[in-house]
């Protein structure tokens, strides 16, 4: 769709919007007048940078390591490693955490075995630690889970988002399995209005892979704060840089409150080499993705740690103006990644995918940062300085990306 026609159709959207609610601007919560509140997503006060946090399935799927001890673990490795003061903010369980059928008044109901306490207890500990708690369910009549699935979220919208809020949830990640067909905006809408109406601020993710037609990019913008552009991701350098590749096209998709996702992070899971983990982590940063670790934490070595801790490479996430990095040129596995920064500054991300050392170049100029005689580097992984009169070249490793913050004189 054309940026204008999907202007357009975002601005018919919101008149709807207004003609139905009244929004308090800068508040959280929807003075309603109608029955059935239409919400715009990227208004509900929350994702105004990319979540960031924690999600077990990359780390533990449906093994029985996913409990409650291991997720008030993961609250407890934040505060103790220093996620926390570095900006991760989400616990999140995925898939399995209920029980496989619905209790007599039609409520989800905790797996017992896994969740004794139940959730909110589990929320609650979160809470404590100054963090927040997330949760899954699937747009479908089940979830993902090969085995059956557990109780999905359609049909059910407004049931299971009053019983989220009430046990504290501040972010559902929202699924597309066992749909029944039934059109994706229409399944997606009827959540985000449901959550809307629990006056409870929550971070919306819709995971629909970027499968159906038209595409989730084009009409998520005011229906939820990311969208997942791709399939899941595996902890192996082709499956995420296939991610990367998808979703780096779709930049004006994203901004502050609404963010193209190409899935959780893999860093500290075992399946890359360190660089291709930097690599990994400096690329979703500079798409503005969410960054949800998906490995167990509880046990991360230095150099996992030394990785999701960079906050050189989360500032660019972070970075308040929103934007994702665009492509500036792209030859023979070798390419080059510019994000323009709030402060006028621009990052730069140079990434070789070629299995050998390639030295790869840009300037000032072609990143968008001409009109200086002098610029400042800063190499955001060896933390080096330097200056240059425009010209921009670095030696970059076999499946490495040398991250660069060039900012004028």
């Amino acid at each position: 769709m054309q940026r204008s026609t999907r202007l357009r159709s975002l601005r018919s959207c919101l008149a709807a919007v207004t003609a139905a609610t009244t929004v308090a601007t800068g508040a959280l919560t929807v003075s309603l007048t109608t029955a059935a509140p239409q919400a715009v997503a990227l208004d509900n006060g929350v994702a105004r940078t990319p979540p960031m946090g924690f999600n077990n399935w990359n780390a533990t799927h449906c093994d029985a390591s996913f409990n409650e001890s291991m997720v008030k673990g993961i609250a407890d490795a934040f505060i103790r490693l220093g996620l926390k003061d570095a900006g991760y903010t989400y616990v999140n369980i995925d898939d399995c955490w209920a029980e496989p059928t619905r209790d007599p008044d039609g409520d989800l109901v905790p797996n017992r075995t896994r969740f004794p306490n139940g959730i909110k207890a589990v929320a609650d500990y979160v809470h404590a630690k100054g963090l927040k708690f997330g949760i899954y369910t699937s747009a479908g009549t089940k979830t993902c889970n090969a085995a059956g699935g557990f109780p999905g979220g359609l049909n059910h919208e407004k049931q299971d988002a009053k019983l989220f809020a009430s046990w504290g949830v501040d972010y559902l990640k929202y699924d597309n399995c066992n749909n029944q067909g039934v059109d994706a905006q229409q399944r997606y809408k009827a959540m985000r209005d449901a959550l809307a109406a629990t006056g409870r601020p929550i971070v919306y993710s819709l995971c629909e892979w970027g499968q159906t037609n038209p595409k989730v990019w084009t009409w998520g913008e005011p229906v939820g704060n990311s969208w997942r552009t791709t399939g899941d991701i595996s902890d192996k350098w082709s499956s995420m840089i296939d991610k990367l590749h998808i979703n780096d096209d779709l930049a004006q998709y994203a901004g502050p409150g609404h963010w193209n996702d190409p899935d959780m992070l893999e860093v500290g899971n075992g399946g890359m080499t360190t660089t291709e983990y930097r690599t990994h982590f400096s690329l979703w940063a500079m798409m503005a993705a969410p960054l949800l670790i998906g490995s167990d934490i509880r046990n991360a070595s230095a150099t996992t740690q030394s990785i999701l801790k960079n906050t050189d490479i989360i500032a660019l996430d972070q970075d308040t103006l929103g934007k994702q990095a665009t492509i500036v040129s792209s030859s023979g596995g070798k390419t080059v990644y510019a994000k323009q920064l709030a402060n006028g500054d621009r990052a730069v991300a140079l990434l070789n995918e070629n299995s050998s050392s390639k030295t790869i170049s840009t300037t000032a100029s072609a990143i968008g940062l001409g009109g200086s005689s002098s610029y400042r580097l800063k190499d955001l992984w060896s933390k080096a300085t330097s200056t240059t009169s425009g010209s921009i070249s670095a030696s970059v490793p076999a499946h490495g990306t040398v991250v660069l913050r060039v900012t004028r004189g």
